[in-house]
């Protein structure tokens, strides 16, 4: 067997078809868990203006990042169905990782700030 050959892997068609319906399930799903969890944010009530602002602000945050994370994945996901070499997959793989450890240190960051403005506001006297 050539290397060429042993690198190769090939999906059945069927299995890759089930896939692909798998994932735009998958997606769909996670659309509709999405829908509602917007509406829950916007409807979250606080002490007082200055909280309900910060917590929706969070609240929305949160729900961005974890949108963009699942589509990052879903679409990882869908392209390691279409790799052709396990030379691709790790590819795919490490450009994922990285771009996952940069996204996530990112909204980290933006989330401890929301959450620093909001304590202070919390902090902040009453008038």
């Amino acid at each position: 067997m050539s290397d060429e050959g042993r690198d190769r892997f090939e999906i059945p068609n069927d299995m890759r078809s089930m896939a692909e319906a798998g994932f735009e399930q998958a997606r769909k799903a996670f659309d509709s868990f999405l829908s509602g969890a917007q509406q829950t944010a916007s409807s979250i009530d606080g002490r007082n203006q200055a909280v309900r602002s910060s917590v929706r602000d969070i609240s929305s945050k949160a729900i961005s990042f974890a949108q963009q994370n699942m589509t990052a994945s879903l679409d990882y996901a869908e392209k390691l169905l279409r790799a052709t070499d396990l030379s691709e997959v790790m590819r795919l793989h490490t450009e994922y990782v990285q771009s996952q450890m940069k996204a996530l240190t990112e909204q980290a960051s933006e989330i401890g700030q929301s959450m620093g403005r909001a304590a202070m506001e919390m902090g902040k006297p009453k008038i």
